[in-house]
């Protein structure tokens, strides 16, 4: 399954500032991706996460159909702002379902995840590791994002830090297949994500940090993170870490 998506964290932005206002925003690059590696068109379901003020747990929405066709989102957008979130717009493929279930942001206590990218082998994968998920209810759902969130939920609740906890999850699926292993998640006050056979590109400003597939405009301060690379921010700034395999 191939994604677009990214995360925020720094002053509170609106969603429609972050998602939609952009000349790429995610909305746009739904349709017309610029460095997408895998799909075309992002048109089966999308899916934003954030945190409200006083909440530990996140907020989300999510739909089974494209970004540019949900009034309702288009109407809620400038309404809701944050100072942490999470959006996707999911390019899917005949080999798994079509449902709001399989989109992402995937969520479980605080925690938001999602996936571009695909389980090289994920029948196996699927039937080796699913059994370390079971305490994840989203990790049920038919497709390979949800094993590798169940994957890393299951660590963030035994208390692995958020970054370390993706880099756990390449491990264990490298031992079965591997794949395209790109991921985001976001905790309310911090992401990570991973660059494994899919892109990554930051902007760090003084307001706040993007981790993003694709740059959603032409920025010059955007920069690509190298392959193989775990990537980690807050309001303390940004750090990027070989991954350790």
């Amino acid at each position: 399954m191939s994604t677009r998506h990214l995360a925020y964290v720094g002053e509170p932005i609106t969603l429609q500032r972050l998602l939609l206002d952009p000349p790429r925003s995610l909305a746009a690059q739904a349709w017309s991706p610029s460095t997408q590696l895998g799909g075309v068109v992002s048109a089966d379901g999308f899916g934003a996460g954030w945190y409200a003020f006083g909440r530990d747990e996140p907020v989300r929405y999510r739909r089974a159909q494209p970004i540019w066709t949900d009034a309702s989102f288009a109407s809620l957008a400038p309404t809701i702002a944050s100072s942490c979130i999470l959006g996707a717009v999911r390019s899917g493929t005949t080999t798994f379902a079509h449902d709001e279930s399989i989109v992402a942001p995937y969520t479980q206590g605080r925690w938001l995840f999602s996936h571009d990218g695909g389980v090289a082998d994920w029948h196996n994968a699927r039937r080796s590791l699913y059994d370390r998920t079971i305490d994840i209810p989203e990790a049920a759902a038919p497709v390979d994002s949800a094993l590798m969130f169940g994957l890393a939920a299951s660590r963030w609740s035994a208390g692995t830090p958020l970054g370390a906890a993706l880099v756990e999850v390449i491990r264990e699926v490298r031992k079965v297949g591997g794949g395209r292993l790109n991921m985001l998640a976001v905790d309310g006050r911090s992401f990570a994500g991973t660059t494994y056979g899919e892109q990554l590109h930051v902007l760090e400003k003084d307001t706040g940090i993007v981790l993003a597939g694709e740059p959603y405009d032409d920025d010059p301060d955007w920069i690509e993170v190298p392959e193989g690379v775990l990537v980690e921010g807050n309001e303390h700034g940004l750090t990027l870490t070989p991954l350790e395999l």
